[in-house]
């Protein structure tokens, strides 16, 4: 991957459904070579898929909740990541090291919700302990492009 790749990344990562013509300009190729550059990068895994920025608020679904999730001893982790991966508040799950064993991002729309998905996880024998975090605001928010290097 070159800079023109990484540059390529970016943009798309600012608007998916920028035309080729426009990143071509900004990054000095023809249409033709930007969607070859595309397509390499999305068969090599550097680009897993193009998606939609919504305003969550708009859904209904203005709070943003970060759980610290420490599994019970005799918890089904694989249950759990299934569980994790389907249902419909989880944006993200992370297995962290430390004190927890998972941090689970949510989108929700109320506060009821967060208890909803804490009765969930009792309910399906996971959870061991919990921290809520809800977010107040957000400094600054993806999608993001890490710039190479240090």
């Amino acid at each position: 991957m070159d800079e023109t790749d990484r540059k390529i990344i970016e943009l798309l990562a600012e608007d998916s459904r920028r035309a080729l013509a426009d990143i071509g300009a900004v990054v000095g190729l023809a249409p033709s070579s930007v969607n070859e550059r595309i397509r390499r990068l999305t068969a090599s895994g550097a680009i897993r898929r193009f998606t939609v920025d919504t305003d969550p608020a708009a859904l209904g679904l203005p709070m943003l909740v970060y759980l610290w999730l420490a599994l019970r001893e005799d918890a089904d982790e694989a249950a759990f990541r299934r569980f994790a991966a389907s249902h419909r508040r989880v944006l993200e799950c992370h297995h962290v090291t430390g004190a927890w064993s998972y941090l689970v991002k949510l989108r929700v729309g109320a506060v009821t919700e967060i208890e909803s998905v804490l009765a969930e996880l009792k309910a399906g024998r996971f959870l061991g302990r919990s921290e809520t975090v809800i977010v107040l605001s957000s400094a600054v928010a993806g999608p993001h492009v890490p710039a190479p290097g240090v």
